[in-house]
């Protein structure tokens, strides 16, 4: 295995909380002696503490009014974009409870109707609906400022009865068909941006429909379920833990055939039980003069739980969470259809955290090697990927943090024509600041630069991930949950669903925790009547404590020994769950019990060859023989330019490449023709043709040119002002420079000067996913260490 270019930090050693003491020496230290100014002091903070806590729960009493607003709401939707419902997916043949919008552009947005259209994936993860779309700097306000046409793919609280994960895939596929043809002069297809759980159903649609989509973004989106490193990330666990998807089943009989989307929230607050039961509200409690907006924005979402058929949650818990089948293609449509990841032509991009829990890389990156056994095998096929690691940032903020969107987003959205042009292979996205030094910093708006530096496989086994036998760990968890399901369905499920009504599943659902306690402070309850009028009177009186206060010194110090000892709880809990799983699945006992310790068992869950395929790769390679020789100046110069760029020490597409030719397209009335759709095909077509056969393809490249003329000179300068754009040349891609001058003018280089001539045929999409890159100097990467501040 190669040395990783994305280490894989090591948490940092913890000291057990019940060691720290809560009172600290700076806390101490606060007090003064014993006197009057104590007594005053501790009046001060009494008046204070008591003024913040009725504060708060008058804060918690407007929460929980918004909560039965939002669960009385048809369509409780948190978008603050206005829109116009284009697709109601309820009057689709197949229904579902799935809408298309269109967003409509704020007065400060100049949309051009021929760049790209972007659609957003709200994801349907038991939160209330909308949050793709709650903020104004978010992935749909950053598609809108640069000009794109914004659509939103929405959902309802109340799911179709019957209605199926292959239903709403079908019908994402007809939104997606549906947009397309709205925009039909656009520059490439419609971009996809899939949030968390929206991310696989994106790509269970484009696996079906490959020829639906432009690129692919997935935020936060596991597809590879089983995927993590051992002492972290432990929700991959939970599964074997509680014996399988059985108790899906009987959270959906108790439904009365509906699943609660309360249930999955609570298990997204049980991971961090001290931001659950403390920090969270400590810090609204604490900051309670100015996070009180925030708060209740964010509770709008979290407290207004969806719910879903249970056979859709019983899909994605036995074929994805449990099963693990969509990476290695076990997944088959009702018509048979086999769902293979490999089919999707369009590049992919994955934005993932090492702050996040419920997505760590591992899930999301880990089926680039289940579909592809070696380099060349992914850039025989055609696909492109490009993967981003944020170093902090948890799964919320991945995709609604407005740092996120005007960083990441903002980039991706200013990059996705390159993106789409990129030849096939594996991709890190680099983000550097952009500052006075930058060569080309003219090209580049915004504050950074991307690069799109070549990685290969083994880069992504560096992350870290399953071996041999964890493997067969999560395989043993998989029969053990079959058996169970399969003993919960005859003989216990008959008799729950006979004691379950329609009214008595819609009581329990009303009695679950999560909404109980919005619904105990709301103004429901008699009791609460009298805080909004204590509130009120707050308001105009309030009397906040000094920031000196040692008593306000000993209150935060208690809070953060109480969180500490959470965090100690959590880190035990997880310790104890991870060992418990590791060793009861892997005893050779249960495992030989189940069938996975037969010689004739497969462990590695990984796609199996496609003999079709591959006939079709290795017919389409050797068609480029007969290719070598054909085209223009247009093509000569896409493949001089690439041919350039490849042989850089550092080789990278570089947006500062893309952008000089964007800018350079219509000062030649030859290359003005070259759309973007032709750009592409050609662009990699040359790729597949460097890639397959340097030396011939080099050598075939002079018939390509006309007789010498301007014409020649001026691509040329087309050509080294683009390869020179991102800085000067040197060592390799200087000698090849040489070369190209010689083929097309005939005379050999000389230095660089600033020309303004071009052809506008080859984007800056080049460098070979088997080159090694080098990173960036001073680039932060690896892990932050447990204890880093995340915005989620």
């Amino acid at each position: 295995m190669s040395k990783s270019l994305s280490p894989v930090p090591q948490r940092a050693p913890q000291t057990p909380a019940v060691l720290v003491p809560w009172w600290r020496p700076e806390t101490a230290a606060a007090f003064p002696a014993i006197g009057w100014g104590t007594f005053q002091s501790l009046a001060d903070y009494g008046v204070d503490a008591w003024q913040r806590g009725m504060l708060y729960l008058d804060v918690l009493r407007r929460r929980g009014n918004d909560h039965l607003e939002q669960a009385a709401a048809t369509n409780p939707s948190l978008l603050t974009f206005e829109f116009d419902l284009l697709v109601d997916g309820r009057r689709l043949d197949r229904p579902v409870n799935f809408h298309l919008v269109r967003i409509r552009p704020r007065a400060t947005d100049r949309i051009d109707p021929k760049k790209r259209p972007f659609i957003v994936f709200d994801p349907r993860a038991g939160h209330g609906p909308g949050i793709g779309g709650m903020k104004q700097e978010s992935e749909i306000g950053v598609v809108l400022e640069q000009g794109h046409p914004c659509y939103f793919v929405g959902f309802l609280p109340e799911p179709i009865a019957g209605q199926t994960i292959e239903d709403v895939c079908r019908a994402e596929a007809d939104f997606i068909d549906h947009v397309a043809k709205l925009h039909p002069e656009a520059e490439g297809k419609p971009c996809l941006i899939g949030n968390c759980q929206a991310g696989w159903q994106v790509m269970l649609t484009s696996a079906v429909r490959p020829d639906l989509a432009g690129p692919i973004v997935l935020v936060g989106s596991p597809l590879s379920y089983w995927a993590g490193v051992h002492g972290e990330k432990p929700l991959r666990y939970l599964g074997g833990l509680l014996g399988g998807s059985w108790l899906t089943s009987l959270a959906g009989d108790l439904g009365h055939g509906i699943f609660d989307g309360a249930n999955l929230v609570s298990n997204f607050e049980s991971m961090n039980p001290a931001n659950s039961l403390w920090q969270k509200d400590y810090h609204l409690y604490s900051n309670i003069d100015t996070e009180a907006e925030r708060f209740l924005e964010f509770e709008k979402w979290w407290g207004s739980p969806v719910l879903l058929n249970a056979e859709e949650m019983q899909f994605i818990v036995d074929e994805l969470f449990i099963g693990n089948k969509l990476a290695g293609g076990e997944i088959f449509a009702s018509d048979g259809t086999r769902i293979d990841l490999r089919n999707i032509s369009s590049p992919i991009v994955v934005f993932c955290s090492w702050g996040d829990d419920i997505t760590p890389p591992q899930q999301a990156l880990g089926w680039i090697l289940d579909i592809y056994e070696n380099d060349d095998a992914l850039i025989s096929g055609g696909q492109t990927i490009v993967y981003a690691l944020h170093q902090s940032i948890g799964h919320l903020g991945i995709f609604v943090s407005a740092r996120v969107a005007t960083k990441e987003h903002e980039e991706f959205a200013q990059t996705m024509d390159l993106i789409d042009v990129l030849p096939p292979g594996l991709y890190e996205a680099v983000f550097l600041d952009k500052d006075g030094t930058t060569a080309g910093a003219e090209l580049v708006s915004g504050d950074y630069v991307v690069r799109f530096e070549p990685r290969r496989l083994n880069d992504i086994r560096a992350l870290g991930g399953n071996d041999e036998e964890d493997d067969r760990r999560f395989a043993t968890a998989a029969r053990v949950s079959e058996i169970n399901q399969g003993l919960y369905r005859t003989f216990a499920s008959p008799a729950v669903k006979a004691a379950v009504s329609e009214q008595s599943a819609a009581w329990m659902r009303r009695c679950h925790p999560h909404r109980a306690r919005y619904e105990l402070f709301s103004d429901k309850n008699p009791w609460m009547t009298a805080v909004a009028r204590i509130a009120d009177g707050i308001r105009s009186d309030r009397r906040p404590v000094a920031a000196d206060n040692p008593f306000l010194a000993l209150e935060r110090a208690v809070s953060r020994g109480i969180a500490d000892s959470l965090d100690r709880y959590r880190d035990l809990r997880d310790q104890a769950c991870e060992a418990m799983f590791l060793n009861f699945y892997g005893a050779p006992a249960v495992q030989a019990a189940v069938g996975m310790r037969s010689d004739r068992t497969a462990v590695r869950w990984r796609l199996g060859r496609d003999v079709a395929r591959e006939a079709a790769n290795t017919a389409a390679l050797a068609g480029l023989t007969q290719k070598y020789g054909k085209g223009g100046l247009v093509e000569a110069s896409i493949r001089a330019l690439l041919y350039i760029l490849i042989g850089s020490e550092h080789p990278a597409a570089d947006q500062r490449v893309f952008e000089t030719l964007r800018r350079l397209h219509g000062s030649h009335p030859e290359f003005r023709r070259v759309g973007h759709v032709r750009f592409k095909e050609t662009l990699r077509e040359q790729f597949m043709m460097l890639w397959h056969d340097t030396d011939a393809a080099m050598a075939a490249l002079p018939g390509l040119l006309p007789d010498p003329s301007e014409r020649r000179e001026l691509a040329f300068d087309a050509i080294r002002q683009a390869a020179e754009s991102a800085g000067s040349l040197s060592g390799e891609a200087k000698r090849r420079l040489e070369r190209i001058k010689e083929l097309f003018t005939g005379t050999p280089i000389e230095p660089a000067e600033g020309a303004t001539r071009a052809i506008a045929a080859a984007p800056e999409a080049l460098r070979i996913t088997s080159a090694k890159a080098t990173r960036p100097a001073g680039r932060v990467r690896g892990r932050p260490k447990k204890g880093t501040v995340k915005d989620d």
